[in-house]
């Protein structure tokens, strides 16, 4: 997990550098609230994992990890009016409510594959 939170920590600098330069100040701070987003969403889907890899000691942890993912979806869409932003939180809602799905219905170990893979791009568009 370091290396994969120190390659979001290069993106992150390189989209703000980016927008910087492209687009002024209320550019690069939207992108950074949308990036600082994404990065505790990334640390959620992180404890979600975890959860899910210790459900049968745990079960509420990982509905408090869908949870703490919801909410921040909630922040990012409040945020944005960007079709792609918007779009990828949609999709990570989905993943998440699907995860939550499977829980409910008693599946202990959870595909939590595509709710990593949405909340990678939601990081990347938050860095476009």
């Amino acid at each position: 997990m370091a290396a994969s939170r120190g390659r979001l920590a290069v993106i992150v600098a390189t989209a703000v550098l980016t927008a910087g330069l492209v687009g002024g100040c209320d550019t690069v701070h939207k992108a950074m609230d949308c990036v600082q987003t994404a990065d505790t969403i990334a640390d959620s889907v992180t404890d979600l994992q975890q959860a899910v890899e210790n459900a049968a000691h745990d079960p509420g942890q990982a509905d408090s990890a869908l949870d703490a993912i919801e909410g921040n979806l909630k922040k990012i869409g409040d945020k944005t009016d960007d079709a792609d932003v918007n779009k990828a939180v949609d999709d990570l809602g989905k993943a998440v409510g699907n995860v939550r799905t499977a829980i409910r219905e008693g599946d202990r170990t959870p595909d939590v594959g595509p709710v990593t893979d949405a909340a990678g791009e939601l990081t990347k568009v938050c860095t476009k």
